[in-house]
């Protein structure tokens, strides 16, 4: 395998790409939160396919990297530590867009996903395969079944079992959100490490310099939407000036 650095290099390269569609899909998101597009321009269509085909490319990176990274041995302290990092980043993402978008704020986003699901994955970790990608199925075909009124509003959201939900500019519960994750769990089991072999044996700069933002997705997460709408907001502010 192309490990660098503990790493296997062909996932930071998808993580990378993951992200890089994220920040393009937030781009032109943030044009209509500002105002500067009609409401419903991003929503929608190819849009909405976009947001739910990065959303998924996340959690099914997350659960083959809890594989990799736990496989062969739980490591307690690590998995905690990454646990509580997400956790007070989803709260802080919470609290941001309270008072930045307080009609559509993030109750339950892609972070607070990766939070609960990768919990639920532990159980999953020393199964076969074909029972944790078994599970992935059923959450993703049988469980939206289950919806009912009865779990509607706030704080059922989260389970992504409702019928009505308040608006949110992200909203990834645990129905459908814990699949892709169980998904990318049960490819680590199968054995898909194998499959990530690809790249050079000895990546030089260019390759290093991919993988960067794969590595710090997290930090790169919470720092590109205010660094966007700044981008956004001077743009439009210049145009109107011309």
């Amino acid at each position: 395998m192309i490990i660098t650095k503990g790493r296997l290099i062909a996932v930071d390269w998808m993580r990378t790409l993951a992200f890089v569609a994220m920040a393009i899909f937030h781009f032109g998101r943030d044009f209509e939160v500002l105002g500067l597009v009609p409401p419903g321009t991003t929503f929608g269509g190819l849009w909405d396919i976009s947001a739910r085909t990065i959303a998924g490319s996340f959690l099914f990176l997350v659960g083959f990297s809890l594989w990799l990274a736990h496989g062969s041995r739980f490591r307690a302290r690590s998995y905690f530590k990454r646990l509580a990092v997400l956790i007070v980043a989803a709260a802080g993402v919470s609290l941001a867009t309270y008072f930045a978008v307080p009609g559509a704020w993030v109750r339950f986003g892609i972070l607070h996903s990766i939070a609960l699901t990768s919990l639920i994955g532990l159980l999953f970790l020393r199964a076969h395969w074909v029972v944790t990608l078994a599970a992935a199925a059923a959450v993703f075909w049988l469980a939206p079944m289950l919806r009912t009124p009865a779990l509607d509003g706030a704080w059922w959201m989260w389970t992504g079992l409702g019928t009505w939900v308040p608006p949110s500019i992200d909203y990834e519960p645990l129905v459908p959100w814990l699949a892709p994750l169980l998904a990318g769990l049960a490819f680590g089991q199968a054995g898909g490490g194998r499959l990530m072999q690809w790249g050079p044996k000895q990546p030089g700069q260019l390759a290093e310099a991919l993988a960067w933002p794969g590595r710090h997705a997290l930090s790169l997460y919470l720092i590109h939407q205010p660094i966007l709408v700044a981008v956004v907001f001077s743009g439009a502010w210049v145009w109107r000036q011309m």
